[in-house]
């Protein structure tokens, strides 16, 4: 292209070539500026997305700069410029032609860079599927520089062959210092791939840890719970563990609450009273209706579940406390009881031996003897024998 552009350019003077420059450099930008951005720029206020006026303003600047940079790099290609300040076409392209190229790069990579992220921040609050845009924000953003680089490197001549070897080397020793980060990273990936949870729903974790999603970035989530805490875990381990999503497929939840009635009791009329209490209950959702079921028969009690659904896992404490404060103050209304365990407890005052020391001690009152001796004396064998000290000092 290069070389083309040299053809079309050696009939011009220094003072010509020079013009053109000036002409293209400055009318080009002015014409960009003035008239082609402008115009995109009323047409966007007209439409009812914003992403369309987002692009023009971050591609504004970059157009006004390629026109610039583009009548500097034909001042480069011009033979008559060479040859008027006595230096080399190869030396003019190298201090004129490939730095304007060079920045052309970085404030394009720049450009992109910017209209990404400003995409993915007006976006990421309209849907679900939008939740994990953040994510790719950063990804877009390494892939940017990384390309940039190597576009850069490229238009040098830097061979860059020897610097993916060092790369792969510096890669598996970052890999095995920063495993962590990778997977954390890696693991957010595929979170969003697979659709396990999104931000405000709330998911319960196999190791007990229970909230609402605030916050998915790409090293970790954050969870808020019901005591107002933030839990921060990581992506690799969300990755790896069982999520219970509460909020999936929708917030609908059912919550089921056990109760006893006695055996005799009419359970037409229990039953209806369980249900209009649920009825009754403003967190309890009509739709599907709230029923009794009789589960089994117990030792105690015929045992029920009242089963009725709520519209958020979050209203399912609540809405259980108040439907089994109904139940009792409306049973005991009705006359209707509600069994529980008794159990009888025996207590014995001794055993055996307990006896025979007892008897021992009352033939002692009696003024008694356990033991037959022959005499008053007392001798050795006596200092060895306990049940003598106690009627000693029993006497």
């Amino acid at each position: 292209m290069s070389q083309h552009i040299s053809e079309l350019l050696s009939g011009l003077s220094a003072v010509e070539a020079t013009l053109l420059v000036l002409l293209i450099s400055l009318g080009g930008a002015f014409v960009m500026e003035a008239v082609v951005v402008r115009l995109l720029l009323q047409y966007t206020k007209r439409t009812k997305t914003s992403i369309d006026n987002i692009v023009v303003q971050e591609l504004r600047w970059p157009l006004v700069v390629t026109m610039s940079l583009a009548g500097v790099y034909l001042f480069a290609q011009a033979p008559a410029v060479a040859t008027a300040l006595v230096v080399d076409e190869t030396v003019l392209d190298r201090f004129f032609g490939l730095p304007s190229i060079s920045v052309g790069i970085v404030v394009w990579a720049w450009a992109l860079n910017r209209l990404v992220n400003r995409v993915v921040e007006s976006v990421k609050d309209k849907g679900s599927r939008f939740d994990f845009a953040p994510v790719f924000s950063n990804v877009w953003t390494i892939v940017v520089a990384a390309g940039t680089i190597g576009a850069l490197l490229y238009l040098w001549g830097i061979e860059i062959t020897p610097l993916f070897a060092g790369a792969g080397i510096a890669g598996i020793a970052v890999g095995f210092a920063a495993k962590d980060t990778v997977a954390n990273f890696f693991g957010g990936i595929a979170l969003y791939f697979d659709d396990t949870y999104k931000i405000g729903d709330y998911v319960v974790l196999d190791s007990g840890e229970a909230g609402t999603v605030v916050k998915v970035g790409i090293r970790s989530t954050t969870l808020l719970t019901r005591d107002e805490l933030l839990v921060t875990v990581p992506n690799s381990v969300l990755n790896a563990a069982k999520i219970i999503n509460e909020s999936a497929p929708n917030r609908r939840r059912r919550m089921k609450v056990p109760i006893g009635v006695a055996y005799g009791t009419d359970i037409d009329e229990f039953e209806e009273i369980l249900v209009d209490i649920a009825i009754d209950e403003p967190l309890v959702l009509d739709s599907p209706r709230p029923r009794a079921r009789l589960r089994r028969f117990g030792p105690d009690a015929l045992e029920y579940e009242l089963v009725c659904w709520v519209n958020s896992p979050l209203k399912r404490g609540k809405a259980t406390h108040n439907v089994n404060r109904a139940i009792y103050n409306r049973l005991n209304a009705a006359g209707i009881g509600i069994p529980f365990p008794q159990r009888d407890v025996h207590v014995h005052t001794g055993d055996a031996t307990d006896s025979s020391r007892q008897s021992v001690v009352s033939e002692m009152s009696n003024g008694g003897r356990t033991r037959s001796r022959t005499d008053d004396t007392f001798d050795e064998s006596d200092a060895e024998d306990d049940s003598y000290g106690d009627l000693v000092g029993d006497e």
